[in-house]
């Protein structure tokens, strides 16, 4: 299994980020990293890597996208990019999957340019895994398409609902579609002709309806659908609350337990790691020709690692070709609208 990690991507990197290249690699025996970036900085990082050195090779990328800049203008300035040169990578079948922690838009901007797409598939989406009182759920997209038809919203149900059934492991996943109210005659008109292509397609008995945005955490479904614009204000905003929670309601909690402290650090210890992004390592980018895994962009090494690990069982569980067969074969093709 070979990754292309960008190592210059994130607001940490390169240090943290080839930590976690390390730890990730000590982890799976079958797992070899090309770290994308400057060489002069990440061979020095690499002398704590011990026998698994053999397994992370560097690629000389003399450029780095910053958080700050627009994809297409650093492209056209930059074209050594370390993004840029793991797409390429990607292309040219020289590994499996890229990770990063880089610039989201220019992540997404790299394999739309080469136009990297599975067959089928019409525009690719980022997929978040989302905390519920049932489990996790996919929302898809949360930010690679802020203007879709609704046949790519279409497409983000079968390819959330492959992934709800082959990595969350939901046996008959239920779609929702997020709007402004449940009723079947709400929202705009993207809203009304996605719900249509969805009550006439091989999905229509798992999908439920239009669900709103408290019903998201209560476990309603297992894949939410919406647009890109709004799915990440909602993954951003579901950030910002776990934030808040973990930071106020925690110290108050920890304050009024002082008898108790060992027992109650140990409980929000255990639910930072049942939710923290850190935990779940990235988002995928579902629909590409290969495997992107998009992580949080102040990513450390644990996150990192992480990212990495879900590249592996994204390739192992083959979930491009599950994709591919369901848009292409068994009646599950975009419907026509």
């Amino acid at each position: 299994m070979r990754i292309a990690l960008d190592a210059m991507g994130g607001d940490h990197a390169p240090g943290p980020v080839v930590l976690g290249a390390i730890q990730a690699v000590q982890k799976d025996a079958a797992m070899h990293v090309v770290l994308v970036g400057d060489q002069a900085q990440i061979e020095p990082l690499l002398a704590s890597a011990g026998n698994v050195r053999d397994r992370l090779e560097i690629f000389h990328a003399s450029q780095v996208v910053t958080m700050e800049e627009s994809a297409a203008l650093a492209f056209r300035k930059k074209p050594d990019n370390s993004i840029t040169r793991s797409w390429q990578l990607m292309q040219q079948r020289k590994v499996e999957a890229i990770v990063s922690a880089g610039n989201t838009g220019a992540v997404v901007a790299g394999g739309f340019l080469l136009r990297l797409f599975l067959k089928g598939v019409r525009r690719p989406g980022i997929a978040a895994l989302m905390p519920t009182q049932q489990g996790l759920s996919v929302l898809l997209d949360v930010g690679a398409n802020v203007h879709p038809k609704p046949e790519h919203l279409y497409q983000y149900g079968v390819m959330g609902a492959i992934y709800a059934k082959h990595i969350l492991q939901r046996d008959k996943p239920k779609i929702g579609l997020l709007n402004v109210g449940s009723e079947e005659d709400k929202g705009n008109e993207l809203a009304k002709e996605t719900a249509d292509l969805f009550r006439s397609s091989p999905l229509k008995d798992q999908f439920i309806g239009n669900i709103e945005g408290r019903d998201i955490n209560k476990g309603v479904c297992d894949v939410i659908v919406t647009d890109g614009f709004v799915g990440n204000v909602v993954l951003k905003v579901c950030e910002g609350v776990f934030d808040f929670v973990m930071r106020v309601v925690g110290k108050e909690l920890l304050g009024a337990l002082k008898t108790e402290l060992p027992l109650a650090q140990q409980a929000m210890g255990g639910i930072i790691k049942r939710y923290d992004y850190h935990e779940l390592g990235g988002a995928p980018l579902l629909g590409v020709d290969g495997i992107c895994i998009i992580c949080h962009g102040s990513s450390k090494e644990r996150a990192i690692e992480n990212a990495l690990h879900v590249a592996a069982k994204h390739a192992r569980a083959k979930l491009n070709e599950l994709i591919v067969k369901e848009l292409t074969a068994g009646g599950a093709a975009t419907p026509e609208a």
